[in-house]
């Protein structure tokens, strides 16, 4: 897939396609080193689009005949399309090609993995298995036949029910699904392979019986509860809130080692990259199991948001993926700890969105054109996405947004639509005039919201004062932002009757509170009700009133973030000055606070609290970023916390010390985090005693979250001489070397870690036995996650640039989405000094130049040196 001159798609070119598909009819004969498709498609012309050839989808497709109604047909074919004219208004097609899994690397299409082959079909795969209209709003009915060695590939599956199956000569076997429901290529699924099953059922709320089962390979099979639990409280919840029933009789889900994504809601057999289905108490961590579950509720959702409900183009990705994030979003948050849920949603957005938003592959949640759509997997399409559902939900109310939702599957129930059709079907439901809003469907960037305000003791009211810009908006109109807010006494108390949502219309807006007796504190923009940033000057002792009182647990905890960000700014300021930095005691008073009352607040919301912003989030607030005075501020800050608050930390974390049988609940999952908060800060003091007590945790830990939490805190002892670090690291690995997930998070707590020496381990582990340059999740853990460490790759020599664009040259053509991905580790280069910048540029340019460059990565390096 490699290309001089990419094409780039439009979005106001969409035309619907001239022929649409009614029934597909599959045939897989899988062999030994190649794989035979037969397609046996029923089309009819499309009377809207008259007089135009069929012109089908390929990619490294070896056609071994093509027929129009059983006769042979005369084809045009380039390495991507096959044209076929004066075809009649209805026929049957059938094609044969001959495709070549076992050589497909960038495991798209069909594939071979160790136990089996899979398919990856989202969002162009499909034309890599047949000649096909692969579009999302060709919508079909298929029956899927395969054929396969029987002792190798014991289990052969496809989407919807199994009809059929018998022995075939030499030893193999056949069988025949039938899928009920209309779908798009993308949907499609196929397994063959060697793979134990967790089978299981779930009565719906109609009383029908639905037959669960789970994949995974050999010898995995106590590692799949969890997953299945996960399946069926998602089926429960979405029947409870929004009465959504399984429409199927099977529902299915295979877990594989090599995956380039996280999962995939192919119609009724869902693939998933392991590290989202397995889990065990001593090899997941609590933040594992609770991904688990989210990202199998994710999956499950997609069957009406997503499956029976489609997109009509690749435009339109947010309308399934926003949509199905904030699903799984409050499910997770109805089934952990909601408080603490909002808060990493946020830190997420903030680490991950933001900085998208403002870089150079900025884009709407609905783009307005692409070269590759795999690159529009992106944080603005799925969690900006789902900021915007949000958004929807906070303007018209819960009850009226489930009424929408209703009515979206009313009028779009087997269709695929449009962002518009959606939004249409909630303001049918709400009468809530949406047109201001749609822009938020078509801008790129977060809009910034300055707020003023002001007291006027004669009149007794208070004014708000918002003004909103886009630096990144194409023009200066003004969209639809709602803001929570209320208002606080000096002493703490949430004033009557102040709590309300503002909707911010204007360029500049303002609002009156009244019968206000003495100036107030606001608490802006409560539960992150709009993805914004907002601006208002807050004293240290308004963030620290807030921080003690607000019962909004999200203001709460951004009022903490707030008071720290300034203090570590300040503090990277003065340190590039040469100068040394200042603590006041607001800071660590208010942390002495949150630990005290902890009982109170919660373990898990005080350890969210004590976590201080991140070097990538606190860099988006720089105009030029200086890496290693971020850096040394924001450990400075730690270390003060650690000498101030040590005796604080060191009961806390004793007093947390409570043996119990491990179970992944919010209360747990709690305690452990704040425990593993106290040991992290203990660690900053540098002392021998310290890291004893992290040695002793490494060793003593009966389930993982304690056990990698002690890891990860030695992998970032900087002292020259550790050995209580070396050691752990190489009993962690001696322990744990057959657990592929857990030799991941090995990976990622060297290649994260915040020692000078960084690069040299990165390097060193590339050539190591733990690390496969096949395997998308060891890139992630290894390459993808160095490139987030702000301060060891953005080093001043341009090192960790070089290293970058290395790895990318050689996976470019091999795997081109893992290797796009990495390229996205440039995305913010201009942030930096003259020097880093000429460094990066360097690196960029050198891949760009790199001979027959995919177009993944082309797309990507071009527009970050635009």
């Amino acid at each position: 897939m490699k290309t001089d001159t990419p094409q780039t798609i439009h979005l106001k070119d969409y035309t619907p396609p001239a022929f649409w598909i009614d029934t597909v009819d599959l045939d897989f004969a899988i062999e030994a080193g190649h794989t035979t498709v037969s397609a046996t498609l029923a089309m009819r012309r499309n009377a809207e689009r008259p007089g135009l050839p069929l012109v089908l989808d390929g990619d490294e497709l070896e056609t071994l005949a093509v027929t129009v109604d059983g006769n042979p047909w005369p084809t045009t074919e380039t390495p991507t399309t096959l044209t076929l004219s004066d075809l009649p208004d209805r026929f049957t097609l059938q094609t044969v090609v001959r495709i070549q899994p076992d050589k497909n690397t960038c495991l798209s299409g069909l594939y071979r993995s160790t136990d089996g082959y899979f398919t990856q079909c989202e969002a162009q795969g499909f034309r890599r298995i047949t000649w096909f209209l692969d579009r999302p709003d060709v919508m079909a009915i298929y029956t899927v036949t395969l054929h396969a060695d029987k002792a190798t590939f014991p289990v052969l599956l496809a989407n919807g029910n199994p009809v059929a199956a018998g022995d075939e000569p030499n030893g193999r076997h056949w069988a025949k699904w039938e899928d009920p429901f209309k779908k798009p290529a993308y949907l499609f699924a196929l397994v063959a392979g060697k793979l134990d099953v967790l089978r299981d059922r779930f009565r719906t709320a109609s009383g029908r019986d639905v037959q669960l089962a789970i994949y995974v390979e050999p010898g995995k099979l106590d590692q799949c509860p969890h997953a299945m639990e996960a399946l069926k409280k998602s089926m429960k919840w979405d029947e409870e809130r929004f009465g959504l029933e399984c429409d199927l009789d099977h529902y299915m889900i295979v877990a594989v080692g090599d995956f380039n994504m996280g999962a995939m809601e192919n119609k009724g057999l869902n693939i998933f990259n392991t590290k989202y289905v397995l889990a065990r108490p001593d090899v997941a961590t609590d933040v594992d199991f609770e991904n688990i579950d989210r990202v199998v509720a994710h999956e499950y959702f997609h069957n009406w948001t997503g499956n029976r409900v489609t997109c009509r183009d690749w435009f339109q990705l947010s309308l399934k993926e926003g949509l199905t994030v904030f699903r799984d979003q409050e499910f997770g948050a109805d089934l952990h700890n909601r408080q603490t849920a909002r808060i990493r949603e946020v830190r997420g957005l903030r680490a991950a969105q933001f900085p998208e938003d403002a870089g150079p592959m900025a884009h709407p949640i609905r783009p307005a054109s692409f070269v590759e759509i795999n690159n529009f997997y992106t944080a603005t399409v799925y969690e900006k996405g789902a900021e915007v559902i949000r958004m929807i939900q906070t303007l018209i109310g819960r009850d009226a947004f489930r009424k929408g939702m209703d009515e979206y599957f009313r009028r779009h129930d087997g269709q695929a639509v449009t962002c518009e059709d959606f939004v249409a079907a909630m303001n049918a439901a709400s009468g809530f005039d949406f047109t201001q809003f749609m822009r938020w469907y078509n801008q790129p960037g977060t809009p910034h919201v300055a707020v003023d305000g002001h007291y006027d003791a004669e009149s007794r009211t208070y004014t708000l004062t918002c003004t909103q810009s886009n630096p990144r908006a194409s023009d200066n109109e003004p969209t639809l932002i709602p803001i929570r807010v209320a208002l606080f006494s000096e002493t703490g108390e949430q004033l009557a009757n102040s709590a309300r949502t503002l909707q911010l219309t204007a360029a500049s807006q303002s609002f009156v509170f009244n019968d206000i007796a003495a100036e107030p504190v606001p608490s802006l923009l409560r539960d992150f009700s709009a993805p914004v940033y907002l601006d208002f000057d807050y004293t240290p002792e308004q963030l620290a009133l807030l921080l003690a009182h607000e019962s909004d647990p999200f203001n709460a905890w951004e009022a903490g973030q707030r008071l720290a960000t300034t203090l570590i700014l300040d503090a990277a300021q003065a340190i590039a000055a040469g100068h040394a930095p200042v603590w006041p005691d607001t800071f660590t008073a208010a942390c002495r606070r949150l630990l005290q009352t902890q009982a109170q607040r919660g373990v898990a919301f005080v350890a969210e609290a004590l976590t201080l912003p991140g070097e990538g989030t606190l860099a988006e607030l720089l105009d030029v970023v200086d890496p290693d005075a971020l850096h040394a501020a924001r450990n400075g800050l730690r270390r003060h916390l650690a000498e101030e608050l040590e005796g604080e930390f060191s009961g806390l974390y004793a007093a947390l010390t409570v043996k119990e049988a491990y179970a992944p609940s919010s209360e747990q999952a709690g305690r452990r985090a704040l425990r593993n908060l106290c040991l992290g800060y203990l660690l900053e003091l540098d002392t021998d005693a310290a890291r004893q007590l992290a040695a002793a945790q490494f060793k003593s830990a009966d389930n993982m979250t304690d056990q990698f939490a002690a890891l990860a805190a030695l992998a970032n002892v900087t002292a020259a001489v550790c050995p209580q670090r070396d050691e752990a690291l190489a009993a962690f690995y001696a322990q744990w070397r057959d657990e592929a997930l857990v030799v991941d998070k090995w990976l990622q707590a060297q290649s994260t870690s915040r020692r000078p020496d960084t690069l040299a381990t990165v390097k060193a582990l590339t050539t190591h036995p733990a690390f496969d340059a096949g395997n998308p999740n060891k890139i992630y853990s290894l390459i993808r996650a160095f490139g987030a460490n702000l301060v060891r790759f953005n080093a001043a020599d341009g090192s960790g640039y070089a290293f970058m664009a290395d790895r990318i040259i050689d996976l470019h053509d091999k795997n081109p989405q893992v290797a796009s991905r990495l390229a996205r580790c440039f995305d913010r280069w201009k942030k930096f000094d003259g020097q880093r910048q000429d460094h990066a540029r360097a690196a960029l340019e050198r891949v760009r130049d790199h001979q027959g460059l995919s177009r993944d990565v082309l797309e990507v390096v071009t527009r970050a040196l635009d």
